[in-house]
């Protein structure tokens, strides 16, 4: 009697780690049979002829056995046969040949038996959390959620949702002055989820732009409503992110309504991001006007498009030329990131002296210049020295990614020509 008490209170269990787990009664009737199938097979070699019935409704199960009633003396397997003297101990009236249906308690079969089953249905639940999991998340790919930060490593945070389920906030994917204690609430966006070997991993973001779209989607009744349309994102994480909008109704005013009443709207995402600078602007399908408002708060001059190669040469007075820039650069590498353009910034210098001088193309240094620098300038669109000596160098340096002696040397041959 212990025994099959043990063996009920084992069922029990489980049925309350279904209940804990999010695991469906059906789907857990299906695993109690699998694992009683797979624990008797192990045992006997089959379990073919064996009937395994679960109720839940009682919390209770039943096995039957199935075995062929053979003459006495011919019992040759016993976990298939059974002898007609002992199928007539059940019912008298028994005949060789027939099929003999018994009852039996799993308890009976030994303690490791019962341990067995315990080990098979914690493996099958496990299998199944994990399956659950990663359909759970890979259905919220670009939302937002928010977690308990429950540990903090060098490389990763491991957070928790309100069901306990771990996920990942990689240092990639935070923003460089995130900052986190144990216990607090983190907000990311779920940006992926991997798969392999059947260990699913929940990976979030704070840098990605999808991020701050849904960020502005929550702020932004208009956008949430679909009379605002994101247009395009450009971000880098903590620093500074352009975004330009689009409405299709003439009354909606899309950057005021982004930016909200004295800025409203925008300041909780602008706290939410670590003070990142957000630069709205009005999308357009004029390339000119966009790439113009993109390098916003700077006044262009001219802008000459080579639509093929997407590239854009930026014409702006002097005074201008460090605000289409930027601080370290970041004003222009957002506009790039935003317009697709690859864009580069000149000095209109109308009226300075030299004007009128004949330009020298890049290729005419190669006697005095490595080749491989001079193509490294031409790579970026500079294809004149006057174009290289109107470039603002921080910018050649920056975009070349060449040392800054080696970009200097350069200047100071192609000045010398000119001076000559």
């Amino acid at each position: 009697m212990a025994k099959k008490e043990e063996t009920i209170n084992l069922v029990d269990t489980f049925s309350e780690f279904k209940e804990l787990k999010n695991i469906d009664q059906t789907t857990m009737v299906s695993v109690l049979e699998e694992s009683f199938r797979s624990v008797i097979a192990k045992m006997f070699g089959t379990d073919e002829n064996y009937d395994v019935i679960v109720n839940p409704a009682k919390g209770d199960f039943e096995i039957w056995r199935n075995r062929a009633i053979v003459a006495d003396g011919d019992l040759t397997n016993p976990n298939l046969e059974i002898s007609l003297s002992e199928a007539r101990k059940i019912d008298p009236s028994f005949e060789v040949g027939e099929e003999c249906s018994e009852e039996v308690h799993f308890a009976d079969f030994g303690r490791r038996a019962i341990l067995n089953l315990r080990q098979t249905l914690a493996s099958k639940i496990l299998e199944l959390e994990k399956d659950s999991l990663y359909n759970k998340y890979k259905d919220k790919v670009g939302t937002i959620i928010s977690a308990e930060v429950y540990q903090i490593w060098k490389k990763e945070t491991l957070l928790l949702d309100d069901e306990g389920n771990e996920l990942l906030l990689p240092k990639t994917e935070q923003i460089p002055t995130d900052f986190y204690r144990k216990g607090e609430t983190a907000r990311a966006v779920v940006a992926r989820v991997e798969n392999k070997n059947n260990n699913p991993k929940i990976i979030l973001s704070r840098t990605s732009p999808v991020f701050l779209q849904r960020l502005f989607e929550m702020e932004v009744p208009e956008i949430n409503d679909g009379l605002i349309t994101i247009r395009r994102i450009a971000r880098i994480p903590g620093e500074r992110a352009k975004i330009a909008v689009e409405s299709y109704d003439d009354r909606i005013d899309p950057v005021g309504a982004c930016v909200g009443v004295k800025g409203s709207r925008i300041h909780g995402i602008v706290r939410e991001l670590r003070n990142e600078n957000i630069d709205v602007i009005n999308y357009t399908n004029n390339t000119q006007l966009f790439i113009q408002r993109a390098l916003s708060p700077a006044k262009v001059t001219s802008i000459k498009l080579n639509e093929e190669e997407h590239k854009a040469e930026v014409l702006l007075k002097p005074e201008e030329v460090s605000l289409a820039i930027g601080k370290n650069g970041l004003n222009i590498k957002l506009a790039c990131m935003l317009t697709e353009y690859t864009i580069d910034v000149f000095r209109d210098t109308t009226g300075e002296p030299n004007n009128e001088d004949e330009d020298i193309y890049l290729d005419e240094f190669r006697n005095e210049v490595d080749d491989w620098v001079i193509d490294a300038i031409k790579s970026i669109g500079i294809e004149t020295a006057k174009s290289l000596l109107n470039a603002p160098r921080d910018m050649v340096i920056e975009k070349t990614d060449l040392e800054e002696e080696t970009i200097d040397d350069v200047i100071r041959i192609v000045k010398k020509e000119f001076e000559e």
